[in-house]
């Protein structure tokens, strides 16, 4: 099956976004994750490399747990992405 990419052959537009954001906050991938966990959601510190460096599809429920986890609006993952596809 055909898989759409980035024009960088990365997954995803938004891991470099989420990677910024969660350096802004001073939280570490382990730490992300586990604040994820407490949500109710199963993931792990290489769940969030995989996302950061594009190495995984982000889903829109994705997308709403980091919006939620970061305390930011979803489009603030989109910022500047028009260029990379």
């Amino acid at each position: 099956m055909f898989k759409i990419k980035a024009i960088d052959g990365k997954n995803n537009l938004t891991g470099e976004k989420i990677a910024e954001i969660r350096k802004s906050q001073k939280i570490s991938q382990r730490k992300l994750a586990i604040k994820i966990q407490l949500m109710g959601y199963d993931v792990d510190h290489y769940f969030i490399r995989r996302v950061e460096n594009g190495e995984r599809f982000v889903t829109d429920i994705d997308l709403v747990i980091f919006s939620r986890v970061f305390s930011v609006p979803i489009e603030t993952f989109f910022e500047k992405t028009e260029e990379k596809i």
